[in-house]
């Protein structure tokens, strides 16, 4: 898998050329190299490897690739991985437990591995952990900072925890206040700044750390859309606040020695800030749109590297993966019909470009179909992006098709090599992946247009693709079926329930069939109807309680009797964000409604489908499923 090679010489094999077609367990496995990061020198590096039974981190040698050290995930799930310094690699890990109720709860702590000290990793005491953890270098000390809850108060505060990696335990930096949700820190591990938001005023609140303490500089009413303490700004005078108060992402600069508030520039336009991974100082930004992702950096020299590394590879996507903070050393994903998807190592000391490893090994350009991104109008003329992959070797007419919806609601689907669908096509079909209003990444219009529309106009968004498609003469009306993960589960589920007549059968992964069930307990939790939860899945259903009416009219448990055609329903047994009553809800109402339904429960499964074992199980039922009933010859 790590074989040294300078240029990557691909025989290209048509599908329709090969004897059977590839195995779902390439597809369906987890990426042979997920996350991968240098050291800041670039010496080595770390990755996350997936294996036939679980993933595994790795610390490997840059110059020859040779192992460090391992460590297997076993029963938790790998979620997050950075250095802090040359020595120190710290990784995020979560692992599924029963809470008090014996529902599934996500358990998140940290492993850290000292090189230095030897081989062996351990896990950080006192590390209940939110979001991700800071590293930073204090006194030639390596230190981690996290965010905890602080129990030692009469209402437990969110706080600041700093963790020594030479020693055990950790130390309680700041405590929060009852609203505090985020800090920002500087180089030296000091909170210069806090968060606070309050569920029931929905007021957010930027506060900064001076002589006399925290002090209010910003505050904005934010029923849903939060603000987010982002980082520092280019240097560390300023920092950065995006806003949504006015419809789409935007940014603040405040100015710590002031405190002053006003619009940042414009070198800080894009979806997502590009930082140095020890200052958290902004370096560039990079934007994903519906074709690809564009960089731009703050330094003329780093943008003139990036410039030279594109043109290095005519006709491929190129993205970021990690550099040394000399840029010395960079590794890259490439992507397109030459590499497939591929990393490769610069080494810019020698010169050289490696190949370094296939991010899916056994998955080469010879068996990834092809995608193209799409728009099409749907009924009321709302420009709907899509993404649409076709089988390789097979003409676009009269195709059989799967809409394939994503979750969400408020998400998006990416532009390049997507799993899913890969082996959706390697079997024949069509696939679409309509970005439909309510979906995020694209601009507010999009997203806005989703609000109220939960099983009304969001679920005619992915019919609208099927028409469009239909109409072209690509697809076949008579053979579209539709699936989907989570929203994509209850899209599923609505497409045969909701509407009829559009497909001849749909596989719901992990969906929410009853969507009253979803309300009710926010009501009775400590916010009740003033929750942000709340307030969120009232913006999309359109409706203010659990027992309105309405919500039966959208939920597909509610109509299994209008269901014509076979259902199929997977679910996690261990998911904490859709619970696995929505399956078996909907199971229950199609036994009942004496309706044609097949269903499949994963074992120590979570909600992301993490464990590749299972991933596979999912795929197999499902493909057999589509296969039955939608067969694409």
């Amino acid at each position: 898998m790590f074989a040294h090679r300078l240029v990557l010489l691909a025989t290209l094999v048509s599908t329709s050329a090969l004897a059977a077609p590839p195995p779902l367990s390439l597809y369906g496995q987890l990426p042979t190299v997920g996350r991968i990061v240098l050291s800041p020198d670039g010496s080595r590096y770390a990755a996350v490897m997936g294996t036939d039974s679980a993933s595994q981190l790795q610390v490997r040698s840059t110059a020859d690739n040779a192992i460090i050290s391992v460590t297997t995930a076993e029963k938790q799930k790998l979620r997050s991985l950075s250095w802090v310094g040359n020595d120190h690699v710290v990784a995020t890990i979560s692992a599924t437990y029963k809470g008090y109720d014996s529902s599934p709860r996500e358990q998140y702590s940290l492993v850290a591995l000292d090189l230095a000290a030897g081989r062996k990793w351990r896990e950080l005491d006192g590390s209940g952990v939110f979001g991700v953890p800071r590293g930073l270098i204090r006194d030639g000390q390596p230190m981690l900072l996290t965010l905890g809850w602080h129990y030692y108060t009469e209402v437990p505060t969110l706080s600041l925890y700093m963790i020594d990696l030479k020693k055990t335990g950790s130390s309680l930096v700041e405590k929060g206040g009852p609203d505090t949700i985020d800090f920002l820190v500087n180089d030296r591990g000091q909170p210069v700044a806090r968060a606070d938001y309050g569920s029931n005023t929905k007021e957010w609140r930027l506060l900064l750390n001076g002589n006399g303490g925290y002090k209010r500089v910003y505050s904005e009413v934010a029923p849903i859309d939060l603000p987010n303490l982002a980082t520092f700004g280019r240097d560390t005078s300023t920092l950065l606040v995006a806003t949504r108060k006015n419809g789409d992402w935007e940014d603040l600069e405040v100015t710590l020695a002031d405190g002053s508030v006003a619009p940042a520039p414009d070198q800080y336009k894009g979806d997502n800030l590009i930082l140095d991974p020890m200052t958290r100082t902004v370096i560039g930004t990079s934007s994903t749109g519906l074709e690809g992702t564009s960089y731009r950096f703050l330094n003329p020299a780093d943008q003139a590297l990036w410039r030279g590394i594109a043109k290095a590879f005519p006709g491929e996507r190129v993205s970021l993966e990690s550099w040394s903070n000399d840029r010395k050393i960079i590794i890259v994903e490439v992507e397109g019909p030459t590499n497939g998807v591929a990393l490769y190592r610069i080494d810019r000391n020698k010169g050289a470009v490696d190949y370094l490893a296939d991010r899916y090994e056994g998955i080469g350009p010879e068996l990834i179909n092809p995608v193209t991104p799409i728009r099409y109008k749907a009924a009321d003329g709302l420009e709907i992006p899509a993404y649409l992959t076709l089988p390789k070797g097979r003409a676009a007419k009269g195709l059989p098709l799967i809409v394939l919806a994503h979750g969400g609601p408020e998400a998006r689907d990416y532009p390049g090599f997507d799993w899913w669908p890969q082996a959706l096509a390697s079997r024949g079909y069509a696939v679409l992946q309509p970005q439909f209003r309510g979906s995020s990444g694209f601009d507010a219009a999009l997203r806005d247009a989703g609000f109220g529309q939960w099983g009304r106009k969001m679920q005619s968004d992915l019919s609208d693709g099927v028409r469009d498609l239909v109409a072209k003469g690509m697809v076949d009306a008579g053979r579209v079926c539709i699936a989907g993960a989570s929203y994509g589960g209850y899209a599923a589920m609505a497409g045969v329930s909701l509407q009829q007549g559009i497909y001849r059968c749909a596989s719901s992964v992990a969906g929410r069939s009853d969507l009253s069930s979803r309300l009710a307990p926010l009501e009775r939790s400590v916010d009740g109807r003033n929750s942000i939860n709340m307030r969120y899945f009232q913006r999309y259903f359109g409706v203010t309680r659990s027992d309105d009416p309405l919500l039966d009219a959208i939920s597909p448990a509610k109509l299994a009797n209008r269901v014509a055609v076979p259902l199929q329903l997977i679910h996690g047994r261990d998911d904490a964000v859709v619970p696995v009553e929505q399956s078996r809800i909907m199971r229950d109402a199609m036994v009942k409604a004496g309706k044609p339904v097949e269903y499949l429960e994963l074992a120590g499964e979570d909600h992301w489908l993490s464990r590749p074992a299972t991933r596979i199980a999912m795929l197999e039922a499902q493909m057999a499923f589509l296969l039955k009933h939608n067969p694409p010859e």
